[in-house]
């Protein structure tokens, strides 16, 4: 609500979300990862705090009013109001009455008994063992000023027939029969008052405690002492008593003026009064259908919500969780009210949930639909945290803004609804407290068990994104390339979507308008006579007459102030029993459910020489709180002991497999991004590496050493010796590079190419070669075999040609390439082309803009061809070329465009637009598969472009999106048609975002992107921004506001913005080395609410990557799950390099970085080495695992924290 009642000061009805590197939501999220890291804990804390607060109801309630405990609800509306301004209303009966008081809390005290008796005796004429019943109640009183009889006055007694002359009374010494010997005489009072406490008079009145004492302490549900003893007089209109009664006390204020001081001692003949509604009313049969339409309709929509929800499997186990969790915030709430002496007995029992329902699934749902828009690929315990992190603001926001609106309604309404409003805003608040524990605890084990996690790693978001056909996404430079665009299909309207089930009602209004209707119900119960929009008007209209506050319209009897009482005649009203006035409409109003009194104010009768100065103090909580700790503490802490130790043990056995996994989780967290470092193995500096995937790294460094190491075998390592090599090591080394069976090294120098054997670690044969003075642009091995022990070499040199070797026989055959210089050439090996042939080519790009493919034709050389299908839109000439040997196709890369090109037929399939000019050399690829047609085309997820940008320095992450959540993009050429859930890459959607300073970094087949950049010493936020714009779709369709769209309920941000086009800033000095890790090119955002509602102004999620601080002692303070960063930890040596050396790929997660003299092994997440096939296979399904096959798996070893 509070979100709608902003919405012209905001613009819009979402509730705000806080930025990644926000001090709030980092706290949050660092908390939730902490609960969900440690559910056993978490659980066993919610068990003891539950337990410490349900366990003292059953001490802390009873129906019996008089014993110092609370008073249960039950199924009635009951309330003792004042009534002001309403001088038309008649009053059905007056109440006058005598308070007697001793010494402070000393009523009890025989001598004040004695004297009340005197009093009553005076009063009311001899009252010693009353018997009022007489055979006829019709007698004719001649005098009205005289006293009447006890015949006269038992005449008109109601028990002897309900007349407006008819009367009855209450006092405490009815205990003792007002006999003056049995008070005495009686040798333990205290006894006899406990004894009687449910004695009735002759018209079936209950003598409780609340109703003839004031001031009460008890222990041990027992009475122990009193501070006044109260006398009453109830009597009708024109009842010959009532006016006996009256005459008299003011004559008393007189006549006993030796004995007692009475107040009010100015004017004891005007007494001031008041006019009182007492009211039990049974729930009515409309209550009950009300409220039975009630929990039905909210079972309906918890039913509709989960069954919305991807948790198929664990929607019984939730809605369980639901129930527990709003049964246990309602009954520690009934605790804390019985502890401060909040009465709730005016209100049914059957209320006290509903408005806790509407309220808490607002939180709970918001949460589980924040968890299953996260990011699948992040573990389970960051996911429950980021989805905390973004949630929990908002929620306690609601908390706040109904603890305000439960404060404002209590102002204005009954004094037994501003109880339940109390009541309330204590639910409120542990409710809020159990979603933060015990719900967040269970709610992480749903999502670890594979039932859950299996439903929502096959679903897709359950809302559709937002279209939008904004400004096109690139720079106006890439605009004229006549792209074809694609329109988004129409919006249905937000009554066609509701209808179809594709919109929910909001539950961030649902529990606000439930309150406020559940409040006018209530206030309108206790105004039968109104109408609902009367009682309605007497809530807003303030000064509308009638009751206007519960407590405010008391008028305030003062007169007895100075006498220290321990309880006001104004306090002493609100706290009267409802069962006492039910007994007293039962008397004067059969039939009826509420009477209305003229309440006159006391006169007060104090003992001469009667110390009233309080002798002890009030107690503040509740006398059986007392009572509970002085005789239940040690089985109450025994209880909480024993069934903390028995849910330890059924956690342990429901959770034993997921506490495994979460201990791996939580071991791996703090270095979720973990550097390594390999030194001592080179005097000077790193120039040159290599490495295989089944972690093999070998370095060359300046000191014209070269040593090999084994990086999963803690880097073990040794140098490459040169006492049995056939010749010396040429320096300078060229390159390097390793067979596909890592088994061989081959080291390329500008006259000689070396072999070593890495399985023997001894040197093989050595072949001459000749690099015409230049650099190769390629050396590799080949993945034919033409002999039966080595592969043979090729080397690709930069003036057109190649030369292929064979080390065994030391023969090598040249063939021509490109008549034009090289500026470079890739192999690719596609295992699986479209025909179902394997296939292995070379393909080169020269400075003159061709492109040539070669070919090798069985063993009798290679045929080189020039690729004349290209792009027409190709007036630059290519700067590099990047392969993608699982779609037997290729990149080429030029500074404004991307050709996809297929390898098997050169056409050219797609060519992708760059936000931003590429650097050349620094475009990668990422993507996610699905699955492939029946076709052979593989289906893809999403595809990303990562590079580097010449005009800005920026790390560029360019993100294609199918059009429909549940879609997926067809690796078909453009003008192919697209059938089902597929698009074409026109039809895809783009999320951009950019790193600054992005240094030297590496994209690695689990979908993660490393890098390593140096930042300047005060830069102490490492931080990645991002470009906020609306989705778009079409190739070069672009946006320039901000927005979100969603897939597989992922938040996906596309952005473009001039500001983040400046140059990076680059560290000078000596600055801090840095590694970060984006584990996904996606942001996962959450979804707000006005998706539901069908707003336009909905959730924008992050704007980019957050800051993530590094903190001193070396952790990474990382507030967003998608990166994450630690420094290198550098030794002082290290301190001095200015630039990063080599880069290169070592398995699936890991990358190797020449730093220095020093090698920095960088790992994002758990890393499994393999052989070059098994790494192969990886490939082929890359991303395929990357967003659901990896938490399908029961065993999650690499599972990524």
């Amino acid at each position: 609500m509070l979100w709608y009642l902003l919405y012209p000061f905001r613009g819009t009805t979402s509730a705000p979300s806080l930025n990644p590197d926000h001090p709030l939501r980092r706290v949050l999220t660092r908390y939730g990862i902490g609960v969900a890291r440690n559910v056993a804990t978490t659980l066993l804390i919610f068990v003891a705090i539950s337990t410490t607060l349900l366990y003292p109801i059953p001490f802390l309630y009873t129906s019996d009013f008089a014993s110092g405990a609370s008073n249960l609800p039950h199924h009635v509306w009951t309330n003792a109001q004042p009534i002001k301004g309403a001088l038309a209303v008649e009053p059905d009966v007056i109440m006058r009455s005598i308070w007697v008081h001793g010494s402070y809390m000393k009523a009890l005290d025989r001598k004040v008994l004695l004297s009340a008796l005197e009093l009553q005796d005076t009063l009311l004429g001899p009252t010693t063992n009353f018997a009022p019943r007489q055979p006829s109640n019709s007698i004719f009183v001649k005098d009205p000023l005289k006293d009447l009889t006890v015949i006269e006055r038992d005449t008109f007694h109601v028990v002897n027939g309900l007349t407006n002359q008819s009367w009855f009374f209450h006092s405490p010494l009815l205990y003792w029969l007002s006999d003056r010997d049995a008070i005495a005489n009686d040798p333990n009072i205290l006894s006899t008052v406990n004894e009687h406490k449910k004695q009735h008079t002759s018209v079936n009145v209950t003598l409780r405690h609340s109703v003839v004492f004031s001031g009460k302490r008890f222990e041990d549900r027992a009475l122990v002492a009193a501070d006044a003893l109260v006398i009453t007089l109830i009597h009708l209109r024109d009842s010959p008593v009532g006016r006996q009664w009256e005459r008299k006390t003011a004559e008393l204020a007189t006549h006993v003026a030796d004995k007692f001081d009475v107040y009010p001692n100015k004017n004891p003949h005007n007494l001031s009064s008041q006019l009182y509604e007492f009211q039990f009313l049974p729930i009515s049969w409309q209550d009950s259908i009300m409220l039975a339409l009630a929990y039905g309709v909210t079972f309906i929509y918890v039913i509709q919500n989960l069954s919305k929800l991807p948790a198929i499997k664990s929607r019984p186990g939730l809605i369980l969780t639901v129930v527990a969790q709003i049964f246990v915030s309602i009954m520690s709430s009934f605790t804390v009210c019985a502890v401060l002496k909040i009465d709730l007995s005016h209100i049914p029992r059957a209320a006290y949930p509903i408005v806790i329902v509407s309220m808490s699934l607002e939180n709970m749902l918001r949460l589980i639909k924040g968890v299953i828009a996260t990011n699948l690929e992040d573990s389970t315990s960051n996911r429950i945290g980021v989805a905390f992190g973004k949630t929990t603001h908002v929620a306690f926001a609601s908390v706040m803004e109904h603890i305000f609106l439960l404060w404002g309604i209590s102002k204005l309404v009954t004094s037994g609804l501003s109880d339940f409003c109390a009541f309330l805003a204590i639910a409120i608040v542990f409710d809020f407290f159990y979603l933060s524990t015990f719900f967040l605890a269970v709610l992480s084990c749903e999502v670890r068990r594979s039932e859950l996690s299996e439903i929502i790693e096959k679903s897709s978001s359950t809302r559709r994104n937002k279209r939008s056909s904004s400004d096109p996404m690139y720079p106006h430079s890439y605009q004229s390339l006549g792209m074809p665009t694609s329109t988004a299909p129409p919006r249905p309207s937000w009554v066609a979507a509701m209808l179809q089930g594709r919109v929910d009602v909001s539950t961030r209004i649902a529990g606000t308008i439930i309150l406020l209707g559940f409040v006018v119900i209530a206030q309108w119960h206790f105004f039968e006579n109104e109408s609902m929009s009367q009682t309605f008007r007497r809530l807003v209209v303030p000064g509308s007459g009638g009751l206007v506050g519960g407590s405010n319209n008391l008028t305030a009897w003062n007169s007895g102030s100075t006498l220290h009482q321990a309880r006001s005649p104004t306090s002493w009203l609100r706290i009267q029993d409802h069962e006492t006035a039910q007994e007293v409409i039962n008397v004067v109003k059969p039939l009826a459910h509420s009477y209305v009194a003229r309440v006159y104010e006391p006169l007060v009768f104090v003992l001469k020489g009667s110390d009233r100065m309080p002798s002890v103090v009030e107690r503040p909580f509740l006398p059986a709180v007392y009572d509970f700790v002085r005789h239940q503490s040690q089985p109450f802490f025994l209880t909480i002991v024993v069934l903390t130790a028995a849910m330890r043990i059924f956690v342990n056995f429901l959770l034993w497999d997921e506490m495994g996994e979460a201990s791996d989780e939580s071991d791996t967290a703090e270095s979720l991004l973990s550097v390594k470092t390999l030194d001592q193995g080179h005097a000077l500096d790193v120039a040159l590496m290599t490495a295989s995937p089944d972690g093999l790294v070998v370095s060359v460094g300046l000191d014209r050493w070269i040593r090999v190491w084994n990086v999963p075998f803690g880097g073990m390592s040794y140098l490459l010796s040169s006492q049995d090599a056939p010749s010396d090591v040429p320096f300078p080394v060229l390159a390097l590079t390793i067979d596909d069976d890592s088994a061989w090294l081959a080291i390329l120098s500008s006259y000689q190419v070396m072999l070593w054997n890495l399985e023997a670690k001894q040197w093989g044969p050595s072949i001459a070669i000749d690099l015409c003075g230049q650099k190769p642009e390629a050396f590799f091995f080949t993945p034919n075999q033409k002999s039966p022990f080595l592969h043979s070499l090729v080397v690709v040199r930069r003036n057109g040609t190649l030369v292929e070797l064979w080390a065994e026989t030391g023969e090598t055959v040249d063939f021509p390439v490109c008549k034009s210089p090289l500026v470079c050439a890739i192999p690719l090996h596609s295992s699986v082309t479209a025909n179902g042939t394997s296939a292995f080519s070379i393909i080169t790009a020269s400075r003159n803009g061709c492109i040539h493919r070669v070919t090798p034709v069985g063993g009798d050389g290679w045929i080189s061809e020039e690729i004349k299908n290209q792009s027409k839109n190709n007036e630059e000439h290519a700067t590099s070329l990047v392969g993608m040997p699982l779609f037997s196709a290729y990149l080429v890369v030029r500074h404004s465009s991307v050709d996809l090109v297929d390898l098997v037929t050169s056409q050219t399939l797609h060519t992708f637009m760059p936000v931003s000019p590429i650097k050349s050399r620094t475009l990668r690829y990422l993507y996610s598969a699905r699955r492939q047609t029946q076709r052979g085309s593989p289906e893809l997820s999403y595809f990303s472009l990562v590079y580097n940008s010449s005009a800005t320095g920026n790390c560029v992450l360019q993100t294609y999106l199918p059009k429909d959540e549940d879609g997926s993009i067809m690796f078909v050429p453009d003008e192919a048609s697209t059938s089902g859930t597929g698009c074409s890459w026109y039809e895809a959607r783009q999320a951009i975002k950019e790193v600054p300073n992005p240094g030297v970094w590496e994209a690695l087949p689990n979908g993660c992107i490393i890098g390593v950049r140096q930042t300047d010493d005060d830069a102490s936020d490492i931080s990645l921004k991002s470009k906020n714009a609306k989705s778009a779709t079409g190739v070069d369709a672009a946006t320039t506001g901000t927005g979100s769209f969603r897939r597989r309920g992922l938040n996906v941000l596309a952005s473009i913005d001039a500001a983040t086009n400046a140059p990076a800033k680059k560290a000078h000095g000596r600055g801090t080395w840095e590694a970060w890790s984006i584990s996904s090119v996606i942001d996962h955002g959450i979804g707000s609410d006005d998706d539901e509602d069908g707003n336009d102004d909905g959730y924008k999620g992050d704007n980019g990557y957050g800051r993530n601080a590094v903190a001193a002692d070396g952790t990474s303070a990382a507030t967003d799950k998608n990166y994450v960063a630690r420094p290198l930890g550098v030794d002082q040596g290290e301190l001095l390099v200015t630039e990063a050396g080599p880069i290169v790929c070592v398995g699936a997660g890991t990358v190797a970085l020449g730093l220095g003299a020093a090698i920095k092994i960088i790992t994002m997440g758990h890393e499994r080495y393999g052989s070059p096939a098994d790494m192969l296979e990886a490939a082929a399904g890359q991303m395929m695992a990357n967003s659901v096959g990896n938490r399908r798996r029961k065993n999650r070893s690499v599972q990524r924290n």
